[in-house]
């Protein structure tokens, strides 16, 4: 009689179990520096949007004729830049409108304001004449944002040009990666008619 012999794999067996235990080891492994890189991201290096501030506005030149009005107009601002690199800004504009009618538009030219820094601008274009308001209304300091709402005692005719400031750009992560990034605002500024003086602004 012949004896039958059958090979055992108990040894493949374990070292089967122990390729696929470190296989999930190491994918939880790399899964964790994912979620960490993840988190890192957006914590600290998440690409933010510039903050912009109206500094002041002046009207150098001011004059009303025949009903209408022509002027100078000058707007100060303040951009920072809260990312860790730099933002480059290629498509920006600066608009003004009465009554939610274009008055003027200006392209604001491209630039770089490097990480953390604050930069200064300005904007200057003429606006030819337009009507003035039928109806030109007094007004109050206070009621315009003046000083800390203390009336000052009534002015003359008023009217109120809002300016729109957009700025978009790109900012670059890691010094690889780029991302768009894009902001705005928006502001009211109150004049008196007679001496085109600024009253007040507010954003």
């Amino acid at each position: 009689m012949e004896a039958m012999y059958e090979p055992h794999n108990h040894h493949r067996s374990k070292r089967s179990n122990t390729n696929l235990a470190s296989c999930c080891v190491a994918t939880l492994f790399l899964l964790l520096i994912g979620i960490a890189a993840v988190i890192v991201y957006f914590l600290i290096f998440k690409p933010k949007s510039p903050r912009i501030a109206v500094d002041a506005v002046h009207f150098p030149t001011f004059a009303v004729s025949n009903g209408t009005v022509s002027f100078t107009f000058f707007q100060f601002i303040s951009v920072a830049n809260p990312n860790r690199d730099a933002f480059t800004h290629y498509d920006s504009s600066l608009q003004l409108a009465y009554s939610n009618a274009p008055l003027g538009f200006v392209f604001i030219p491209a630039g770089r304001i490097d990480g953390g820094h604050t930069q200064h601008m300005s904007a200057k274009f003429a606006v030819q004449s337009f009507p003035l308001p039928t109806r030109p209304s007094p007004s109050t300091v206070s009621a315009i944002g003046g000083d800390s709402g203390t009336e000052l005692g009534e002015v003359g005719p008023t009217m109120e040009i809002e300016t729109r400031m957009k700025l978009v750009g790109r900012v670059r992560v890691l010094k690889i990666f780029t991302h768009r990034v894009e902001s705005g605002i928006n502001c009211g500024v109150a004049i008196e008619v007679r001496s085109g003086s600024v009253l007040g602004f507010h954003c």
